[in-house]
């Protein structure tokens, strides 16, 4: 494990400032409430002001307008969870498995590998792909024929890429036992294109396109089980939080975030710099940015089926009102 290294020495490297002792000696990052000697927190929250008192870290990390809610020696930083997260780096180097292909995965011969790649366990990779350097794809991963990923991506457990969007069309029943009709598919012949730095979670899928392809753009993160459809864009450094479901055409803006379970409907666009918070559906474009909420409050059942109706009986007294008048 890298260091230890003082305050000073932290700051000299990551910026900041230090207020108190800056050869206070930091050996590990911890948690507000579990840190301890030789170990360093971030405090960003005044509601965690009581635990910022009673915490027995080294040293903490926080705003400059919290600088004197404590006397423990500490490194003030504009941001301070995102100068956590540079500390905690600092002691703790993102880890990749070895370098190469491992014996039981599948590359096609028509696939293209960068300097530096490393496939995992049980890894497929289709005709034609194309992979930058210094990309790391866990064990396990999939991906369908001419997908395209840039450099330094990191691709998780389980993934899927590339695989059908659900692309089907109606049609009607013609002629004895198909009244009903039937679903056709419609050929998915689009691909997916990743760009450089972009970190895909475990277990998340993301569909090829129909015809264009799905594109995500440079430095995006996506957590998780989260569900991609078919010809998404994700603008570049956009978040996306687990068990999200982005239906087939949907243009999510750049340094968007989608908190989550969030659904975003289909055919819509999203603008840059737009916050949509956990568990809300977003069924409309979004031309502004900032953060949009939308859940109706969990209760108890009754309750919840009470203030359910009173909702209905307003909405049938306001259509009756505007008829009357």
């Amino acid at each position: 494990m890298p260091g230890p290294f003082t305050l000073g020495q932290i700051a000299s490297r990551l910026g900041g400032r230090v207020a108190g002792d800056p050869q206070t000696l930091i050996r590990q990052v911890g948690s507000l409430e579990q840190a301890g000697a030789g170990q360093i927190t971030f405090f960003n929250s005044t509601r965690l002001q009581a635990k910022l008192g009673e915490t027995r870290a080294a040293a903490v990390i926080l705003a400059p307008g919290n600088e004197r809610l404590t006397q423990l020696p500490r490194i003030v930083s504009e941001n301070p969870y995102a100068y956590f997260a540079r500390v905690s780096q600092l002691f703790n180097p993102v880890t990749t498995q070895a370098g190469g292909v491992h014996p039981s995965a599948v590359v096609s011969p028509t696939a293209k590998l960068g300097k530096g790649v490393s496939i995992g366990a049980g890894c497929v990779i289709g005709d034609d792909v194309t992979i930058g350097d210094d990309s790391c794809l866990y064990p396990r991963v999939v991906i369908y024929p001419k997908c395209i990923l840039g450099r330094r991506v990191v691709v998780h457990s389980g993934v899927v890429i590339g695989a059908d969007g659900f692309g089907i069309a109606r049609e009607e029943g013609r002629g004895e036992g198909r009244e009903e009709g039937r679903w056709v598919k419609i050929p998915q012949i689009g691909g997916v294109r990743i760009g450089d730095d972009v970190e895909i979670g475990a277990n998340t899928t993301i569909d090829r396109g129909a015809l264009d392809d799905t594109v995500i753009e440079e430095g995006v993160k996506l957590d998780n089980q989260v569900q991609v459809g078919h010809n998404v864009r994700i603008g570049a450094h956009s978040a996306v939080a687990g068990c999200v479901g982005i239906a087939g055409s949907a243009d999510i803006g750049r340094h968007c975030t989608i908190g989550g379970a969030a659904m975003i409907h289909g055919h819509i666009r999203i603008a840059d710099h737009v916050h949509v918070s956990a568990g809300t559906l977003i069924s409309r474009s979004l031309s502004k940015p900032g953060t949009y909420t939308g859940f109706y409050p969990f209760d108890e059942h009754e309750a919840w089926r009470r203030n359910a109706a009173q909702l209905r009986r307003l909405g049938r007294a306001r259509s009756k009102g505007k008829k009357d008048g």
